[in-house]
């Protein structure tokens, strides 16, 4: 297939880029100071681009061409090893444990959960030893939701006490590597801080204008608070409108996630072209628009529309790069050169990633433009499928009524807009489902009924939700002039278009729950890939789409052949898994849970008395069976009832034994009389158990390796642990680094 590259120029520049970008983030701690290697290669490209204009010639210009490709690729790699804040002489992993006090600014949004806020803190200076020296580096902080706490603003300037500790990479097995997440944002460390630990001693916002911005949304969502009185309704209307989620309830997300409808939540690009459709269509209605000045009036307002709404959303990342990616894409039509769509993805995304190339690794990144290259390819195709405008408007016949002619065209209008929304929902999702499997592990097959109502009904509502804040602006600023008389007086008006906006909500959120209702098994869940199957999936979809546009054999060959080597690779994957067995010590605060793994079925006990809660399962122990594609999980609270077989030697000491390995779990003080016991394969330490090094080695030996599970204290680690390393024992803590697991000898 001949790729066209004149219009395509900034293809060819993005490409390797990001190639370089992805070679970093791989390979990143093996490679020098990629700056001299930079140098060089910008210094051979200019030398060969002199010579190419002295002696022009296919050859000199492919060797330029040639070099230009490498000096992106570098630049790729260098721009992503300069933006790795960890490399920097004073960064926080340089003081490790020393720090005494550190001076941070908050520099995020912070979340509200249950019982904590949560933001992230950039640290300027920390005292080691006495002395306050310069460093950087971000903190994901956590303070707990207590009586006189208030949430932390952004640019509050903190004086905190203790140093905080490197973020903690997953603790059990497929859990989401946290870790890696905000390693990905130059945060890597995390701490829990009391109220009696920091100070606030200054308020410096890092940037005036995001704060500012941040004020400003703030403000917006106390005005749907004003107005909206259901709480679901009006946690959802923040989401849609200003993408503030701190209310939206577990249950709902859950549910829109199950039906592929998620994005609505997010403020992304679906709201951002909205208000650029909405400016446009406006702009069109009025006279003389044909003139020289209409295309660049709509550009300005546009581009004001999109900042202006991007500003008063909190400048949050999500906005600001579907702002970035529509601005391209108007400075493009407005320049009136010939240029693609394809063209104008590559440049937005060519500067987003050299002002950040760590958003190559965010999903929302991901997921954004792949969605709209997609819809751009395909859309268009998939649409030329079926033509029910023009089907139906052949029906019409000379000799029928005006109002079956008008029927006809209605119902081929209707028809059409409905099959141009679902050639678009399934071009967007060909390009998304490898990320969807990936990322998130399942697909929704009623994604189809979900989004062809939702979407227009929340597009709809984004519009009313914007009238209703601009309305209350209006009657606000009247009410200034007025000295109050005039808002009193016309408040009854966002009353009004509060309640429409209310309804709409409630409409497109019952329908949601509707469909999940109507079809509950049309959600495929519990899909592993690996990122290498990830890349096999995306390049069988790609070689099926060339077969599709060339029509020639070789490619269906090529594309047959990529899924053959990915179902043979899972097949082996399960072909090894089958026979694996394994058990687990879990690593879940303040429980203990143990799994008995064979193959894809589990066994799953929770000692203590209390079962697992939905958000513990969901986080800690799914994803590990989502990994092994586990057909089969039980779960049983405490030994009676579970089929693995144990018993209670002694009050405080349990006996389990499982495919020839034999577990202890201590939980108190071992009686004096104890007989020895065999050795066995680990001994788990649950409840702060009081025993001795000496009591351990005389019933037990000193063979088997002592756990400490998650349901013991820190402190009593602390003091335990030492005892029993000088006695002889190996010791192991599950809160500190991770599931213990003891595989079963073949």
């Amino acid at each position: 297939m001949e790729i066209k590259w004149a219009p395509n120029a900034f293809v060819r520049l993005t490409l390797p880029l990001m190639a370089g970008i992805l070679t970093y983030l791989y390979a990143g701690e093996k490679l020098p100071d990629l700056l001299p290697a930079v140098a060089g290669v910008v210094l051979s490209f200019i030398v060969l681009q002199l010579w190419a204009a002295r002696r022009p010639g296919p050859a000199a210009t492919d060797a330029a061409g040639l070099v230009a490709v490498v000096t992106l690729y570098a630049a790729g790699a260098a721009l992503t090893q300069q933006a790795t804040e960890s490399r920097a002489p004073d960064h926080l992993y340089r003081f490790g444990n020393q720090v005494e006090f550190y001076r941070a600014v908050v520099d995020d949004y912070t979340v509200t959960r249950p019982a904590t806020y949560a933001t992230t803190v950039r640290v300027s200076t920390v005292r080691v030893a006495g002395q306050w020296l310069t460093a950087r580096g971000g903190i994901r902080v956590s303070i707990p939701r207590e009586g006189g706490v208030g949430a932390p603003q952004y640019g509050d300037v903190w004086l905190v006490r203790g140093a905080p500790a490197p973020s903690k990479p997953p603790l059990n097995p497929g859990e989401f590597d946290y870790h890696r997440y905000l390693e990905y944002h130059q945060v890597y460390h995390q701490q829990f801080i009391h109220p009696d630990q920091y100070q606030k001693i200054a308020t410096d916002p890092p940037s005036i204008m995001r704060a500012t911005a941040m004020r400003a949304a703030r403000v917006l969502d106390g005005v749907f608070r004003q107005y909206m009185h259901a709480k679901r309704e009006y946690a959802l209307a923040s989401a849609l409108v200003l993408g503030i989620k701190d209310e939206v309830d577990q249950e709902t997300k859950q549910a829109y996630a199950n039906t592929g409808t998620t994005h609505i939540m997010a403020v992304s690009g679906l709201q951002v072209g909205l208000l650029f459709g909405a400016v446009t269509w406006l702009l069109s209605r009025l006279p003389g628009r044909r003139g020289p000045w209409f295309r660049l009036v709509t550009a300005l307002l546009g581009l004001a529309t999109i900042w202006s709404y991007a500003f008063l959303t909190g400048l949050s990342a999500s906005v600001l790069r579907a702002a970035v990616m529509f601005s391209f894409i108007i400075a493009g039509q407005t320049s009136g050169r010939q240029t693609s769509m394809y063209n104008l993805l590559a440049v937005a995304a060519f500067f987003l990633l050299c002002y950040d190339p760590y958003l190559l690794c965010d999903v929302g990144f991901q997921l954004s433009f792949l969605a709209v290259l997609s819809i751009v390819y395909l859309q268009p195709r998939i649409a030329r499928w079926l033509q029910p405008k023009a089907y139906f408007l052949g029906r019409q016949r000379p000799w029928q009524s005006i109002g079956v002619k008008k029927s006809w065209k209605w119902l081929g209008t209707g028809l059409e807009y409905v099959w141009q929304a679902t050639a678009l929902s399934l071009a967007a999702q060909v390009a998304t489902f490898p990320l969807g499997l990936f990322y998130f592990h399942q697909f929704p097959l009623s994604f189809l009924a979900s989004n062809l109502v939702a979407v227009p009904i929340s597009s709809l509502a984004v519009y009313v939700g914007l009238g209703l804040l601009v309305l209350k602006g209006v009657v606000a600023l009247l009410g200034l002039l007025s000295a109050g008389v005039a808002a009193a007086a016309l408040d009854w008006l966002p009353h009004l278009v509060a309640g429409v906006f209310e309804w709409m909500i409630w409409l497109f959120n019952e329908y949601i729950f509707s469909i999940g209702r109507l079809m509950p098994g049309a959600l495929i869940s519990g899909i592993h890939l690996t990122a290498p199957q990830t890349w096999l999936l995306f390049a069988f979809l790609l070689a099926g789409l060339v077969f599709l546009r060339l029509r020639r054999l070789p490619w269906l060959g090529i594309a047959c052949a990529l899924l053959a080597v990915l179902e043979s690779s899972r097949v082996w994957a399960a072909h090894q898994l089958a026979p694996d067995a394994r058990l687990i010590i879990y690593s879940i605060p303040r429980r203990s849970v143990v799994g008995f793994w064979q193959g894809a079925a589990a066994e799953v006990v929770t000692v203590d008395s209390l079962p697992l809660t939905e958000t513990e399962r969901t986080y800690r122990i799914v994803p590990g069976s989502i990994q092994r594609e586990a057909r089969r999980v039980t779960h049983s609270v405490g030994w009676k009832g579970c089929p693995v077989p144990a018993r209670v030697a002694e009050p405080g000491l349990t006996l389990a034994a499982w495919r020839g390995l034999r577990v202890a779990f201590v939980s108190s003080r071992l009686s004096p009389a104890s007989q020895p016991l065999p050795s066995p394969d680990a001994i788990v330490l649950r409840r702060n158990a009081r025993v001795k090094p000496q009591e351990l080695a005389d019933i037990f030996g000193k063979k088997a390796p002592v756990i400490f599970d998650s349901s013991c204290k820190s402190w009593y680690v602390a003091r335990q642990d030492s005892v029993l390393q000088v006695a002889g024992f190996q010791t192991y803590d599950v809160t500190t680094r991770g599931a213990f697991t003891v595989q079963v000898r073949q």
